[in-house]
């Protein structure tokens, strides 16, 4: 178990990026939604111990983390949302240097390397560059190091962002599989990636949570309250004026809004919410611009 409370972080200036985050991530895969400026990367740099708060606590399996560092990093598998490697130097050469400095015993290192390579369906191309990876073999490289010594608690920053639908895929499934092993924190800014990955997830938004629980849960919330009609552009502004527009979308070459309304109005018609309506709920809630004003003045 992962437990963070109160964790307080504010910037020079005056920026607060984070304001008493309180979550507890049990085993599995936990999801961090929010937009970007939301406070996640500033989340996951702290348990990584890559910064201190400025209060605020983190344990990892009941062990002070901000106490013990080290304790931690020893158990910590880390992929931030950029990450670089030495120039002109393979998968294999890179892994190989990472495990000596992990201390991974000199008789480890061989077996766990090519474990890792064939895991991320990158033994093929193990003495490629990885200057010539696509976005896709990069990130699943980011994961082959971060799994680098077994790690209890695997930190992930938006690890989906840029990657082509197949690669994502293929990058989801990889993350599903280690979850079974390891505790995995995702930090992404892609509703999707939560819905297919995450047993439980928080929004975030402005460095505070503003929702958590599990996504069916948090869809449950809207379940008889969602209703959806097709219309024209031009007639945008006048059902805003009369309902609780909460998104629209073009689909099919049709404008589609989303109403929110405790009771169905007349015309539109009831529809399944998804995560995506809970986390634009969620925002709008909060008083924070979720762009729809921008599609009515269109």
């Amino acid at each position: 178990m992962l437990s963070i409370r109160n964790l307080s972080k504010i910037y020079p200036g005056g920026i607060t990026a984070l304001s008493e985050v309180a979550l507890h991530i049990p085993p599995d895969m936990y999801g961090l939604l929010g937009p970007n400026g939301a406070g996640k990367s500033t989340l996951m740099r702290t348990p990584a111990t890559l910064q201190t708060p400025d209060a605020g606590s983190i344990e990892l399996d009941g062990t002070d983390v901000l106490a013990q560092p080290e304790w931690l990093r020893g158990r910590l598998g880390y992929l931030p949302q950029e990450f670089g490697a030495y120039p002109r130097t393979s998968p294999e050469v890179m892994l190989a240097h990472l495990a000596v400095l992990k201390d991974i015993p000199a008789g480890e290192r061989k077996p766990l390397i090519e474990h890792l390579l064939t895991r991320t369906n990158l033994w093929e191309v193990r003495k490629q560059n990885i200057d010539t990876f696509s976005g896709g073999m990069r990130q699943r490289f980011g994961i082959a190091q971060a799994l680098m010594g077994e790690p209890r608690l695997i930190i992930v920053d938006e690890p989906t962002a840029g990657l082509d639908p197949v690669e994502r895929r293929r990058f989801q499934n990889l993350l599903s599989q280690f979850s079974e092993e390891q505790m995995v924190l995702l930090s992404t800014r892609i509703v999707a990636d939560v819905a297919d990955l995450c047993p439980r997830m928080a929004i975030l938004c402005k460095g505070r949570v503003l929702a958590e629980g599990g996504p069916e849960v948090l869809i449950e919330s809207l379940e008889g309250r969602l209703w959806h009609l097709k219309i024209k552009r031009e007639e945008l502004s006048g059902l805003a004026a009369r309902h609780h527009v909460l998104s629209t979308r073009n689909r099919a070459g049709a404008l589609e809004a989303h109403i929110l309304e405790d009771q169905q109005p007349a015309g539109p018609e009831p529809v399944q919410p998804g995560l995506e309506d809970v986390y634009l709920a969620t925002l709008e809630k909060a008083g924070i611009d979720t762009g729809l004003n921008d599609a009515i003045a269109a």
